[in-house]
Parts: structure tokens; C-alpha cells; sequence
């Protein structure tokens, strides 16, 4: 239809072991109630890295004790009212083992939008319980050809 696009971009941190992804619970926004990963906007003059580092602790509660492999992807989601073209920037992360003690804190925030940390299995995650991102990442972990491929999710269910 003739509905606005907008652009949004983000920032994201993606945790794995034994084929189990580090992942946060959506309170608000168009992925609400789904799986998400740890990330998101920038601040004002904060780089990639900064947003990474700040983002994944504000939103679980672990320190990122590094990161490698930055790729980025977009994918369009159709909602009521407008297109969103989300951009998400990727960075392999390796996490403190324990939570730091300031994470009751993040995640009593108002400001924070994720309801608590989960581990889930690559193979559980699928569009009626997962955002786009993690969909996009299993894309990439079960070398989908259309990994690099325009994706877009029409009349995208909020649930």
C-alpha cells in the first residue's frame, strides 16, 4: 500500500553455545512476546562497539568480554501502519559467565524492554515465537542460500 517507510538500525550481540543462542524476551514494540537478541540503537555519538557493549548489558545483565565478526543485514517488515526497514549490525560476542549484580536493576527499568535472558536451542526458533533478527541468524547458522537475499515479512503479526 502507500504506507511511510521508515529505517531503523541497530546494534546486536549474538551468544552461542551448543547450538543455543542467548536470547531476550520482547515486552513492547513489533516483537513483542517473541524471542529477540540482546541490541539495539545507537546513542548519540556512540560507535557500533559502544552501543554493543552497552545494549547487551543493559538487556541481560552480562558483560561482553569481546567480539568478532561484524556483518550487517536488513530485512522489511510490513506492519499497520508503516514498512519497517530494521538494519542489524552482528557481532559475535563471548559474556562473563556470572550476571552482574546490576542486572535486577536493567530489568526492572522502565526504559529497558526485555523481560529476562533465555537460552533456546536454534531449532526452537521459528516465525510464531521469534523476532526477525533471530530468524535472520538461523538463517546464517543453517547456511540458508537466501541468507544474503532481501527478506521481508508481509502483514507482520504483533502478537
Amino acid at each position: 500500500g502507500g504506507n511511510m517507510t521508515v529505517d531503523y538500525l541497530g546494534v546486536y550481540g549474538v551468544c552461542l553455545k551448543d547450538n543455543r543462542v542467548l536470547c531476550i524476551k520482547k515486552t513492547k514494540g513489533p516483537y513483542k512476546n517473541r524471542y529477540d537478541l540482546p541490541g539495539g540503537s545507537q546513542k548519540l555519538k556512540e560507535g557500533f562497539t559502544e552501543t554493543l557493549l552497552r545494549e547487551y548489558l543493559e538487556e541481560t545483565g552480562y558483560l561482553v568480554n569481546s567480539y568478532n565478526n561484524c556483518r550487517v543485514y536488513d530485512v522489511f517488515v510490513e506492519e499497520e501502519e508503516r514498512t519497517v526497514r530494521h538494519m542489524m549490525v552482528f557481532y559475535d560476542v563471548e559474556i562473563e559467565t556470572y550476571q552482574s549484580k546490576e542486572i535486577q536493576t536493567f530489568l526492572g527499568d522502565e526504559k529497558n524492554d526485555s523481560a529476562g535472558v533465555y537460552w533456546l536451542d536454534i531449532s526452537e526458533l521459528n516465525i510464531t515465537n521469534a523476532s526477525p533478527l533471530l530468524l535472520k541468524l538461523k538463517q546464517e547458522i543453517m547456511n540458508d542460500d537466501n541468507l544474503l537475499e532481501k527478506t521481508e515479512y508481509k502483514s507482520w503479526k504483533i502478537l
